[in-house]
């Protein structure tokens, strides 16, 4: 079972089905601040929902396709953090993340995001790591600029959001650029 501790306060843990009540609860309270950039949440997001969205992700991870770990601050579940898949033929992956909001602002975030890229390199073998923000969402694009991520290219007008089509940026890492 996954798990890494980042330091005495941060750890990343595989999300299971005991995480489901912390998972809903957090995601709910922060439903407006995630959906902004989240898609697979809304005002109606159910406890249901929370529980199929973790089965979904260990079903991921029995397949060997990716999976999702909880971020956690002190023992309370900040956020998640995942592989979105693994494309075992080329050593390729993309990670993606999300913070309760008041989680934000301390390089949580960061610190996570350097410890999945860390595996992926040195536990999974990946040749290549991808961070896909959507360009409106500068505090998320910080994230890959911070740790070095080449900025590779713009998916124009590629996700509805709120009222409007944005566009997605693409940055990328190789395992040898890494200095993780």
């Amino acid at each position: 079972m996954f798990s890494h501790r980042i330091d005495d306060k941060l750890q990343l843990r595989l999300l299971v089905h005991e995480h489901a009540s912390q998972f809903f609860d957090l995601a709910f309270h922060n439903r407006r601040h995630i959906a902004e950039w989240m898609f697979w949440i809304d005002e109606n997001f159910s406890r249901s929902e929370a529980e199929e969205h973790i089965q979904k992700s260990l079903e991921r991870l029995a397949s060997h396709q990716g999976f999702e770990a909880g971020i956690w601050f002190e023992d309370q579940l900040a956020g998640c953090i995942k592989f979105h898949y693994f494309d075992w033929e080329h050593r390729n992956t993309e990670i993606g993340f999300w913070l309760g909001a008041k989680f934000q602002g301390s390089g949580t975030a960061t610190r996570a995001c350097a410890a999945m890229v860390n595996h992926a390199f040195r536990e999974l073998g990946m040749h290549r790591v991808e961070m896909r923000c959507m360009s409106e969402n500068v505090r998320s694009r910080r994230i890959p600029q911070r740790l070095n991520f080449v900025e590779e290219g713009l998916l124009r007008r590629v996700r509805w959001r709120m009222d409007h089509f944005d566009d997605q940026v693409i940055y990328g890492m190789l395992a040898a650029e890494w200095q993780g």
